[in-house]
């Protein structure tokens, strides 16, 4: 099987550094271009099937690189909540909180963000979408639209690692993993 996972394009929260989390934001114009050239990329790759958070940006991305094809969104791929950190920027977040925000920088998998939720709640509910779909797709090619935070959550889980901030992708990144005998294998990150 083959997993190909594609973060989100640009909004224009990513430009102003704000934390979208479980917001419904919208691609932006940068955001439409890069998923342009994710499709034109794909153009020859066959895929079996495409999976979306239900987020607009996952969305919105997914129905331009994968024109046409019939899109199941999926809940549980959405980006972590930030609880009381979404819709504000880092220089805001440091004004309002910078105790907890200095925390949940240095250490991620020990930091709760108030009215938001864990790392161990996002890894839960994103490796048990990810599991569904692998079950459901035994030697296909699959791609998956989702948020950065989702992304590395999976990641961290096959690698099994706790190193959150390395595998977050840029916008409109490819990462590309290949399932044989029960192993991942990354052929390709955030490229």
């Amino acid at each position: 099987m083959k997993l190909i996972l594609i973060r989100h394009g640009s909004t224009s929260w990513n430009v102003k550094q704000r934390y979208s989390g479980f917001a419904d934001i919208a691609l932006n114009d940068k955001g439409r271009i890069q998923a342009r050239r994710l499709r034109r990329r794909l153009m020859n790759q066959v895929v079996h099937k495409v999976y979306s958070s239900d987020r607009k940006r996952a969305i919105q991305t997914a129905r331009i690189v994968f024109k046409g094809y019939n899109i199941e969104k999926i809940p549980d791929l959405r980006e972590m909540n930030f609880g009381i950190f979404e819709g504000l920027t880092y220089k805001q977040i440091m004004k309002k909180y910078p105790s907890i925000y200095k925390k949940w920088i240095k250490n991620p998998f020990e930091t709760v963000i108030s009215s938001g939720e864990s790392l161990a709640i996002l890894n839960k509910r994103v490796v048990k979408a990810f599991k569904k779909i692998i079950l459901r797709h035994p030697n296909q090619t699959v791609a998956v639209v989702c948020h950065g935070g989702a992304i590395s959550a999976f990641i961290n889980h096959i690698l099994k690692s706790k190193d959150f901030w390395a595998y977050i992708p840029q916008s409109a990144s490819l990462t590309v993993l290949e399932l044989r005998n029960n192993k991942f294998k990354i052929n390709l990150l955030n490229d």
